[in-house]
């Protein structure tokens, strides 16, 4: 019901899914109200991003947020563990365009930011309650969301590869396991790996930090994580790219073959119009379910039972 922030710095290091080259992170507390605000610190003169649908400026492969001159990408993994461990507040320092890829999944941030402790302040959580339905369309692609008093996703993926097919996932954030979606990697195909690395991109990517599928199979010799691997990852992915809202949504997402891209554009399209939503307190939010659940229970369910035996 409160903000929260980490209780201690952590430091992470690997390197860079595109670039190939090192890439560190520090993470440090912050104060109430902060949000998540990343700082390029191995510029001459640090520049300061914050975590904003406002500030994204590519979704192609991975989302990436710019200020000025400066750029920072693959966030959505980093933001996505913030949002799995209930971290509202945080100073990110980047060392490099790239916050580094890891294993592919959030695991390696989950684990460190947990090492770090989650610290909670004393400023009540303020969230977008969505008033009336939001979709955004682009071909058979899909991104909706209905008022709801949590943030639950459904997420669907359709590939014609065999590894994959089709797929469905649910995820409650606050309320599911986090380690069910946590460990889910990124994923490519073989046969795009060499038209990407001559494009300048993904010249870090290896079986180390992304499941990699051929025409038939997938060819990482440990196999899958999950047998739904795939729309795990998208769910933590979508996650990851909510969390550049200004505040955190509260709403029923339904995506379908969704990616970034289309992330993005429903973010803008719920917060476009203030009439889509209302800004309040978790504490009001959970308040008024409570009594609403008074509300629709008999009254010898909440009286006395006395005299019921």
């Amino acid at each position: 019901m409160y903000q929260c922030t980490v209780r201690r710095e952590v430091h992470i290091q690997g390197i860079g899914l595109h670039s190939g080259k090192p890439a560190s992170i520090v993470i440090k507390p912050a104060l109430p109200n902060t949000g998540i605000l990343f700082v390029r610190k191995d510029l001459k003169n640090p520049i300061a991003i914050p975590a904003s649908f406002e500030f994204v400026t590519q979704t192609k492969l991975a989302t990436t947020l710019g200020r000025n001159q400066a750029h920072i990408s693959t966030v959505e993994h980093l933001l996505s563990a913030f949002k799995l461990l209930s971290i509202d507040n945080a100073v990110v320092e980047v060392f490099g365009p790239e916050v580094p890829i890891m294993d592919g999944s959030a695991a390696a941030f989950c684990e460190s930011i947990a090492s770090a402790e989650v610290f909670e302040q004393a400023a009540p959580k303020k969230v977008a309650v969505l008033k009336k339905r939001v979709e955004v369309r682009k071909g058979d692609k899909v991104a909706s969301i209905e008022p709801s008093s949590r943030l639950h996703i459904d997420a669907r993926v359709e590939w014609n590869h065999p590894a994959i097919g089709v797929q469905n996932f649910s995820f409650t954030v606050g309320e599911d396991d986090y380690r069910t979606i946590a460990m889910a990697r990124t994923f490519g195909f073989l046969k795009d790996v060499e038209a990407l690395k001559k494009m300048g991109l993904a010249l870090g990517g290896s079986l180390d930090n992304a499941i990699v599928l051929d025409d038939v199979r997938v060819i990482n010799s440990d196999g899958l994580r999950y047998d739904d691997e795939f729309v795990r990852h998208k769910v933590l992915d979508a996650i990851g790219d909510f969390a550049l809202a200004p505040l955190p949504i509260l709403g029923d997402v339904t995506l379908v073959k969704a990616g970034h891209e289309l992330h993005a554009e429903l973010i803008q399209a719920i917060f476009s119009n203030p009439e889509n939503y209302e800004v309040k307190t978790l504490i009001e939010v959970l308040n008024s379910q409570e009594s609403l659940l008074d509300d629709e229970m008999p009254a010898w369910a909440t009286g006395s039972l006395q005299g019921i035996y």
